[in-house]
């Protein structure tokens, strides 16, 4: 499972990132050649760029490539290190779940209202989706880890002995 979710994470941060670069770079050429600013395009770059964001923090907690403070943890032992990396995982999964809750509030509240992007007339819900699924994939992303965390740990144990 983890490598099938990796290449889907990275084929939407690879098409986010190109359709943000082809649009934004379509804009600024009709801005310079013909004096006409194409008005979608701030719109589609915004919503792409939140859901490239979370995506994104999605292979970083996968990959362990998040900033941390690590001298305390590995000065504990087994057990403590077990419960800390525990701790830090239930924190981060009530964080992201905080954030797709209030999430798929927002998607809810779209969906009801009718509300429309101002440039293209589409659901703005479509593009607020972007949220609720990225946190998705960052519980996901932090559940896989914590769990390598405490087998790392465990196996550190087993051959200290």
């Amino acid at each position: 499972m983890s490598r099938g979710l990796l290449y889907i994470e990275y084929t939407i941060i690879a098409l986010s990132l190109a359709i943000m670069a082809v649009i934004t770079f379509a804009n600024v050429l009709s801005r310079f050649i013909f004096d006409f600013s194409i008005s979608f395009t701030e719109e589609v770059t915004v919503n792409l760029f939140v859901l490239l964001t979370f995506v994104g923090a999605s292979v970083g907690i996968y990959k362990n490539s998040h900033l941390g403070f690590s001298l305390i943890y590995e000065k504990l032992n087994g057990i403590s290190k077990t419960l800390v990396s525990i701790i830090i995982g239930l924190l981060i999964i009530l964080f992201f779940i905080a954030l797709t809750y209030y999430g798929l509030e927002i998607v809810q509240s779209q969906m009801v209202r009718g509300q429309k992007t101002p440039s293209l007339g589409w659901p703005q819900w479509v593009f607020t989706l972007g949220l609720p699924v990225g946190c998705i994939l960052c519980i996901v992303r932090t559940l896989e880890t914590t769990v390598k965390s405490i087998l790392q740990v465990r196996d550190e144990s087993v051959s200290e002995q």
